[in-house]
């Protein structure tokens, strides 16, 4: 679907972009919120492409945010949880902030209300769960958080404890919101990898690898010298994005919706302009 991995090049004088260890494969998903049509039809061509590379080795990167603001937050996590049963495939599933508040009203459901206003309303009513109004008594939002838990299946638990705060894979390290600047990134606060963003995004220098990152939406992908941030804002936009690594190629794929159809694109990445 993408081609074979492109031989170097003999001149080289450019600086070396970071590179995928050898015969080795990477995808990774943008934070796809709620927006379980878009990642449905993603996968199709991430694994349609996973199966006609010829790669030694696969991995599938997902950055986070699954759940909140989209509408089928539930089904997100059932396609996430039907992909573990491939065994061609290294999957490494990380936390985003969205993930963790959702967590927290699992087990404190006084957080509710505020997890509510921040997108777990629709998560709520994915999975059958009438969200409480804000002001309603702590009894009723414990009730929601008592049938939130009952509707996670086994596939459901079992996703959310196999998320990892980051992963790195060769010259590429990932995480969901991206890295605390002057920290080496085997030291980094858990906490500051969901959350960071002004921090990490207005720096300007590089860590020893190459950031890529969700977190923060953007009309387009963004690329530069030091990260590169893929979180397209699926469920207000309509395009979920996944970025291709092999070698030193870099590649997207993105749906987008446009009424009731979903298509696919891909592109070549470019770093940004002065980047």
């Amino acid at each position: 679907m993408f081609g074979k991995r492109p031989k170097p090049s003999s001149a080289a004088q450019t600086p070396r972009l970071a590179q995928t260890p050898p015969d080795t494969l990477i995808w990774a998903i943008g934070d796809v919120h709620g927006c379980a049509d878009l990642l449905r039809a993603l996968m199709d061509g991430v694994m349609l492409d996973v199966a006609e590379s010829g790669a030694g080795r696969s991995h599938l990167v997902f950055l986070g945010d699954y759940v909140d603001r989209g509408p089928d937050s539930r089904g997100v996590f059932d396609c996430l949880a039907g992909l573990r049963t491939d065994p061609g495939l290294e999957l490494h599933f990380l936390r985003g902030n969205h993930e963790e508040r959702m967590e927290a009203f699992l087990t404190d459901p006084a957080l509710g209300a505020g997890w509510c206003d921040y997108g777990g309303r629709e998560t709520l009513g994915s999975f059958g769960v009438p969200p409480p109004e804000a002001s309603e008594s702590l009894e009723l939002w414990a009730a929601a958080s008592l049938a939130l838990n009952d509707a996670l299946s086994p596939d459901h638990r079992s996703l959310l404890s196999a998320q990892k705060a980051s992963v790195t894979l060769g010259d590429f390290f990932f995480a969901h919101a991206g890295a605390e600047p002057g920290v080496a990134l085997h030291q980094q606060d858990p906490r500051q990898l969901m959350w960071i963003r002004r921090e990490f995004l207005e720096d300007a220098k590089a860590f020893e690898k190459m950031i890529v990152h969700g977190h923060t939406p953007a009309a387009r992908v963004y690329a530069d010298h030091r990260r590169i941030g893929i979180d397209t804002g699926a469920y207000a936009t309509g395009v979920l994005t996944a970025l291709r690594l092999y070698g030193s190629d870099r590649q997207v794929l993105q749906t987008a919706r446009r009424g009731p159809e979903i298509s696919l694109f891909r592109r070549p990445l470019h770093l940004a302009v002065g980047g």
